[in-house]
């Protein structure tokens, strides 16, 4: 079901983000209002000790409510979500999150593939899926597997990411519906949640 402005009606957004990706996602998530419904979940690469204290970081700047995405509980509307340090993050069929200890891709865990396959299974077309600047490949086969699932891809310009290497792995494989600089890709998520509601 698409609207005017080609953008389809979704019901979750993903984000996966690695080297650069803190000061990214700030500018993307920042501008987001009070009372922005669709549940957004995150996987940030950052060395271990560093992680911790996202949700908080993100707190206080985000309109949203922020929380560690935590085993067994429900997707929630409206809520901010970050991947736990070193566990992979996966959304299960009835949209809980699901932690597990599997073996790192691509050196990392939680791996941004992992959410992005299993949201692309959970939800289909009703999702969009946002690969920010990083350094490494991660990201790449999950983000054309939403796409394979019908659902919406959007990949910052490697050319103003931070670090382009994450982003260009993903044009490599597959075109995504938007490649947009940061500002672009935070006014897309507004657009996004207008016609979700």
């Amino acid at each position: 079901m698409n609207n005017e402005a080609g953008l389809p009606t979704v019901e979750a957004i993903v984000i996966g983000a690695s080297a650069g990706g803190v000061e990214a996602l700030l500018n993307i998530l920042s501008p987001l209002r009070e009372g922005f419904v669709l549940p957004i979940i995150v996987v940030l690469h950052l060395p271990d000790e560093r992680r911790s204290q996202l949700a908080e970081v993100f707190a206080r700047r985000v309109a949203l409510p922020v929380l560690e995405a935590v085993d067994k509980t429900l997707v929630e509307a409206g809520t901010l979500y970050f991947a736990a340090p070193g566990y992979h993050l996966s959304v299960e069929q009835d949209r809980s999150f699901s932690l597990s200890l599997e073996d790192r891709v691509h050196y990392s865990r939680p791996a941004i593939d992992f959410l992005f396959e299993s949201a692309a299974d959970a939800y289909g077309p009703a999702l969009a899926a946002v690969l920010l600047t990083g350094a490494n490949r991660d990201g790449a086969n999950g983000l054309a597997q939403v796409k394979h699932r019908g659902g919406f891809t959007v990949v910052q310009d490697p050319d103003e990411a931070q670090v382009s290497t994450m982003p260009q792995a993903a044009l490599d494989l597959h075109q995504p519906d938007h490649i947009l600089p940061i500002r672009g890709i935070g006014r897309l998520l507004v657009e996004l949640e207008r016609i979700a509601c």
